[in-house]
C-alpha cells in the first residue's frame, strides 16, 4: 500500500487533490502538510510542517514510512514578484530538501508541479511544442524552468522517479485562489454572482490558458498512477492544456447565466506584464500520446459547473 505524504496540503491544488487521494489510497495512507490549519484538505493525518525546513520533512517522511510525495508548495506568480527573495527560498529549498529526501529514502515517486509560467516573452504565442524556449521575466517563471531541471536532473543522476506537468491558470469554486496572474478566471465568478459586475485587472483581449480544477487533479492522479516509467517520456515537465479564453470571453459565458453581468477591465500593470509574457494556447501532445491525457472540461462545461457550484455555496 502506498504511503503518501502531501506538502502544501491546504493549497489550491492541495485542497482538491488531497481528498481526491485520500478516496483512492484510503484516509490513512495520506499524510498532509501544511503551515495553515487543516481546513479544506478533509480528514486523515496531518503535521503542520514547514517545507524549507529539511529536518522537520525528514521526521514527518520516517514518521510515516512516506513512499510517495506530491510536492504542491508554492508563491504565485504575482505574490513572487512582490517578494522575489522569499520565493526562490520557499519553491527551491523546499523542492531540494523533497528530492534529497526520496533519494535518501529510495522512494517510489514524486510529483512536483510546473506552470506556464516557464514560458517568456520569446516562447510561440500559440500551439507552444512540448520542447520550446523557456526563457521566463517573473522570478515565479524563473523557479519553475529551475525546478523542471532540478527534476530532470534526480531522474537523470539518481534515478529517481519524478513526474511533472505545467498546470495553466487553473479554476475552481472550493478554494479561492491568492496571489496569481489568472485569479480573475476565479473572481469574475464569485464578482458576477455577488454583484453581477467586475472590474479586471487584465485588458479584456488577454487570453490564457486555463482548466478546471477536477481536470488538473486528475491529470496529477492520470500521471502517477502510470506503473511503467518508461512511458514518462519527459522528465522535465509535461505540457498540460484544457481551453484558452480572455476576460472578455469569460464574461461572455457568464452571461449565459447572469445576462445582465457588466464586466470592465482596469489593467493593473504588473499582473498585465506578466500575461502578456505567457502563451495563448498550449501543445499537449506529448501528455496524450505517452499517458493517455484527455480533459474533461471544455470552457462551457467548466462555466455551467462553476456557475452550479458557487450559487450553492454563497447562498450557503
Amino acid at each position: 500500500m502506498k504511503r503518501i505524504l502531501v506538502v502544501g496540503a491546504e493549497g489550491q491544488v492541495g485542497s482538491e487533490l488531497t481528498p481526491k487521494l485520500r478516496e483512492i489510497y484510503g484516509e490513512e495512507n495520506v499524510v498532509a502538510t501544511d503551515l495553515k490549519d487543516p481546513v479544506n484538505s478533509g480528514s486523515g493525518p496531518f503535521e503542520h510542517v514547514d517545507a524549507t525546513d529539511a529536518e522537520a520533512m525528514k521526521r514527518v517522511i520516517e514518521k510515516y514510512h512516506i513512499d510517495t510525495v506530491y510536492h504542491l508548495v508554492t508563491l504565485l506568480s504575482a505574490a513572487a514578484e512582490a517578494n522575489p527573495n522569499k520565493a526562490w527560498h520557499v519553491c527551491m529549498s523546499s523542492l531540494k530538501h523533497v528530492l534529497d529526501l526520496a533519494v535518501e529514502k529510495n522512494m517510489e515517486r514524486v510529483f512536483w508541479p510546473s506552470s506556464i509560467a516557464a514560458f517568456g516573452p520569446t516562447t510561440p504565442k500559440d500551439t507552444v511544442p512540448q520542447s520550446t524556449v523557456l526563457e521566463p521575466t517573473t522570478m515565479y517563471g524563473v523557479t519553475k524552468v529551475a525546478g523542471e531541471l532540478l527534476c530532470q536532473y534526480y531522474n537523470v543522476k539518481y534515478n529517481l522517479d519524478v513526474r511533472s506537468v505545467r498546470y495553466p491558470g487553473l479554476i475552481s469554486w472550493k478554494v479561492e485562489p491568492d496571489g496569481g496572474t489568472t485569479d480573475y478566471g476565479v473572481q469574475m465568478f464569485y464578482e458576477a454572482i455577488r454583484h453581477k459586475e467586475y472590474d479586471c485587472y487584465l485588458t479584456d483581449d488577454s487570453t490564457l490558458p486555463m482548466m478546471y480544477m477536477d481536470d488538473a487533479v486528475k491529470a496529477t492522479i492520470d500521471l502517477m498512477q502510470v506503473e511503467d516509467p518508461v512511458r514518462i517520456k519527459v522528465r522535465t515537465s509535461y505540457n498540460l492544456a484544457s481551453f484558452s479564453f480572455s476576460p472578455k470571453e469569460l464574461a461572455e459565458e457568464i452571461r449565459r447565466h447572469i445576462p445582465d453581468f457588466v464586466l470592465t477591465c482596469t489593467p493593473e500593470a504588473r499582473r498585465q506584464k506578466i500575461a502578456n509574457s505567457w502563451p495563448r494556447t498550449i501543445d499537449d501532445s506529448a501528455a496524450r500520446a505517452d499517458w493517455d491525457w484527455k480533459p474533461a472540461f471544455g470552457l462551457t462545461e467548466m462555466v455551467d459547473e462553476m456557475m452550479k457550484q458557487l450559487r450553492k455555496k454563497l447562498s450557503a
